[in-house]
C-alpha cells in the first residue's frame, strides 16, 4: 500500500515544478488509477490502490505540466516504476480512434485459396522433413470454417513427413482460442491435457484451455520430432503456443529469445480526457511451470540467430533420425563385444527400452547424443570404460634417436632413494610390450638400475592412469624369482571367447627385484586401468602391501567400434580378468590394505619401512 500512495502523491507533488502551460484536473491521476484498479491483470500488485485513490480525490490542487506529452511521460515513469511492469504506458492522443479487427468477409473458393496460399507457406524438404510457416494464429471459429480448405492445401501436405519445422519467426499475431486448436494437433486424443490458464481482470475470471479430444482432420501426435523456430519478432499468442508445446516436452525452440509480450492489452481512454492508458488485461500461467512467458520472452532450446535457425532445425532433424539406428547398433555391440556377456546383455535391453520411452528424443546434436549416451551406459552398467569414443588414428611411430629416448625417459620416470635405502619409482601410465622392449635397456640403465639395489621399494601409481596391459606380465616378473613359473592371472577375451594366462617370464633384461625385499604400492582413485591390474596381481599374489585410495574400478583397455553406418564410435572393454573366485578389480577397485588419503600415503609408507629398518639397525 505505501507503494500504491508513494506513486499517487509523487506525482503530484512532481508535476508541480513545471510551469503552468495546460491545467490538468487532479482526477486525472485518479481515473488512471482506477482503471489499473479494475483492468490490471496482477491485481496482487494493487493492494493499497483503492485507499490511495480516496486520498488522492481530495486534493484540489491543479496539475501544472508544460504539455500533455510531458505529463504522458511522467505518469508512465511512475507507474511502470512503482507497478514494475514495462507493459504500462500512457499516451496523448486526441487523434487516436480504437482499431477494429477487420471481419473476413465471405470469399469464393478461388479467393480463399489464394488468401490461404499467400498467408500460410510449406514445403516437404530433404529426408521428408515439413516445413510450415504461419505469421498469423487464426481463431478456432475461423480454422472451423475454412477448415476443409486447410486440410487440403496445407494439412494433409504435412501429415505424411516424419518430422515438422513449424516456423513462428515472424508471427506476431493471433487468437487465444487458436491455441488449444494448435497444441492439439500434435498431442494425443487422450488423456486430455491442461495446457494453459489465462486470468481476465476486467471480468475476474479464469479460463483453463485444455487440449481438444475431437478435431478436424487426423492429429501429427505425439511422437514425430518437431522443432519451433522464434525470433525477437514471435510475439503474443505465438509465444504461448512456443512455451506449451516447449514445456510439454513436444516441441524443441530453435531460434532467438522471443518478444516477451502479452496474452492480451488493451488501451483505455483516460475519462473525457485524449490520454490513454495501455494495460495488460489477462495474463497466463502455464500449468506445468507455473510461470508466464509474458514480458520475459520464451527462451529457445537451442539459441541461435534467426537467420540461422532453419538450417540449425534441419541439422537437429537429421541427428535425431539417426539416433534410432544408433542405439540399436550400440546395443547390438554390447551383446556382442562386451566382455562380460550378462551384464552386456542386461545393459543392452535397458538401452533400448530408454530409446522405446522417448529418452533421446530430445538430442539435438551429435555431441549432446554421445554425451548421454555415454552417461546412460556409465549409469546401466557402472563401467567407466564403456562409452562414446572419438576415433582418432594412433600416430605414426616416431624416430627417436637414442638421446631422446633417453630424455623422454628421464621425463616419464621419477626415482628417489630414501632413508634406510628406500627405493623409489614413480610412472604415471603403462606402455605397450613391444614398445618397452625396444628401449628395455634404456629404461633398465636410466631408470630401474637407480633403485633395484635398495632393501625396500615404493612403487608410486596413486597418478597412473593405466594404459596398455600388455607388459604387466613382464613388469609384475622383476618382483618375483626366476626359478618359479607364476600365473598371474587369466583374462577372458569376449569377442574370441578365448582365455589368455599371464605367467611370469623367465628372462628379463636387467636385474630382478625377486621375493624377498619388501614392496608397498600407493593407490589413489585415479589408479586406472592396467595399472589397478597391476595392484591386483600383487596384491593377490601377497607380493606388496597396498597403501592409499581404493583404486578407480575401471577396466581393461576398451577397443574402439564404429556404431553401425554413423560417425559415433564407442570404447566397449571386451576383457576381463579371472573372477571364478570372485569379483575382481574392474567396477569396484582395489581396496588397499592400509587405506590414507592419497596424499598421504607417501608419508605412511615412508613411516612404515622407517619403523622397520630403523629398528633393525
Amino acid at each position: 500500500m505505501a507503494k500504491i500512495l508513494f506513486l499517487v502523491a509523487s506525482l503530484l507533488i512532481f508535476s508541480n515544478i513545471f510551469v503552468a502551460y495546460s491545467a490538468f484536473p487532479p482526477s486525472l491521476i485518479v481515473d488512471i488509477a482506477k482503471i489499473l484498479l479494475d483492468n490490471y491483470c496482477s491485481p496482487e500488485k494493487m493492494v493499497g490502490m483503492q485507499q490511495a485513490i480516496d486520498a488522492a480525490s481530495t486534493n484540489t490542487e491543479i496539475l501544472s505540466i508544460p504539455d500533455p506529452e510531458t505529463m504522458a511521460n511522467v505518469l508512465t515513469a511512475g507507474v511502470q516504476s512503482t507497478i514494475n511492469d514495462p507493459r504500462l504506458k500512457i499516451t496523448h492522443e486526441p487523434e487516436y480512434s480504437p482499431v477494429v479487427a477487420p471481419q473476413m468477409p465471405p470469399l469464393p473458393p478461388e479467393q480463399l485459396i489464394a488468401v490461404l496460399q499467400s498467408s500460410i507457406k510449406l514445403d516437404i524438404l530433404d529426408g521428408n522433413i515439413g516445413y510450415l510457416r504461419i505469421d498469423h494464429i487464426l481463431a478456432e471459429d475461423v480454422a472451423e470454417k475454412i477448415g476443409a480448405l486447410l486440410l487440403e492445401l496445407v494439412w494433409n501436405k504435412i501429415l505424411p513427413t516424419t518430422a515438422l519445422i513449424f516456423d513462428m519467426r515472424h508471427t506476431s499475431s493471433g487468437d487465444i482460442t487458436g491455441i488449444p486448436y494448435i497444441v492439439s494437433y500434435f498431442t494425443d486424443a487422450e488423456p486430455l491435457i491442461h495446457i494453459d490458464s489465462v486470468y481476465d481482470r476486467p471480468s475476474n475470471t479464469t479460463k483453463e484451455l485444455w487440449s481438444m479430444s475431437t478435431l478436424l482432420g487426423e492429429r501429427y501426435g505425439s511422437d514425430k520430432p518437431i522443432v519451433i523456430l522464434t525470433s525477437r519478432n514471435t510475439n503474443g499468442i505465438a509465444e504461448d503456443v512456443a512455451y506449451c508445446l516447449q514445456h510439454l516436452k513436444r516441441a524443441t525452440v530453435v531460434g532467438e529469445k522471443t518478444a516477451g509480450g502479452s496474452v492480451k492489452i488493451d488501451k483505455i481512454r483516460v475519462a473525457d480526457t485524449d490520454f490513454y492508458i495501455t494495460v495488460p488485461t489477462a495474463k497466463s500461467v502455464n500449468p506445468i511451470t507455473g510461470a508466464t512467458w509474458e514480458v520475459k520472452g520464451v527462451t529457445p532450446d537451442v539459441e541461435v540467430n534467426a537467420e540461422d535457425a532453419l538450417a540449425t532445425a534441419i541439422k537437429i532433424l537429421n541427428i535425431r533420425a539417426q539416433v534410432p539406428a544408433i542405439i540399436e547398433g550400440a546395443a547390438n555391440l554390447i551383446t556382442e563385444k562386451y566382455a562380460f556377456e550378462a551384464a552386456g546383455d542386461e545393459v543392452a535391453e535397458k538401452l533400448k527400452v530408454l530409446l522405446a520411452t522417448g529418452a533421446y528424443n530430445r538430442v539435438n546434436s551429435k555431441a549432446e547424443l554421445e554425451t548421454k549416451l555415454s552417461a546412460d551406459l556409465k549409469s546401466l552398467s557402472g563401467d567407466k570404460g564403456l562409452k562414446t569414443t572419438s576415433n582418432i588414428p594412433a600416430l605414426p611411430p616416431m624416430n627417436y634417436t637414442p638421446e631422446m629416448f633417453i630424455e623422454l625417459i628421464k621425463v616419464s620416470f621419477h626415482t628417489d632413494v630414501f632413508e634406510n635405502n628406500i627405493g623409489y619409482l614413480r610412472f604415471d601410465m603403462f606402455g605397450d610390450f613391444e614398445e618397452v622392449k625396444a628401449i628395455a635397456q634404456i629404461i633398465v640403465e636410466h631408470v630401474w638400475n637407480k633403485v633395484v639395489n635398495t632393501d625396500a621399494m615404493i612403487i608410486d601409481l596413486r597418478n597412473n592412469v593405466g594404459g596398455p596391459t600388455t607388459a604387466i606380465s613382464g613388469f609384475c616378473s622383476y618382483f618375483f624369482d626366476a626359478d618359479t613359473k607364476i600365473l598371474l592371472d587369466k583374462l577372458h577375451d569376449r569377442p574370441s571367447g578365448t582365455t589368455k594366462e599371464l605367467w611370469t617370464l623367465p628372462e628379463l633384461t636387467g636385474t630382478r627385484y625377486g621375493t624377498k625385499k619388501s614392496l608397498i604400492i600407493l593407490t589413489s582413485g585415479a589408479t586406472a586401468g592396467a595399472a589397478e591390474e597391476f595392484v591386483y596381481i600383487m596384491k593377490r599374489r601377497g607380493r606388496a602391501m597396498i597403501v592409499g585410495e581404493p583404486t578407480s574400478g575401471s577396466s581393461h583397455p576398451a577397443e574402439t567400434f564404429r556404431v553401425g553406418d554413423s560417425d559415433v564410435f564407442l570404447a566397449v572393454p571386451t576383457v576381463h580378468s579371472d573372477n571364478t573366485a570372485g569379483p575382481a578389480w574392474e567396477g569396484t577397485g582395489v581396496t588397499p590394505h592400509i587405506p590414507v588419503a592419497a596424499e598421504a600415503a607417501l608419508g605412511t609408507a615412508k613411516a612404515i619401512f622407517n619403523k622397520h629398518f630403523g629398528g633393525q639397525k
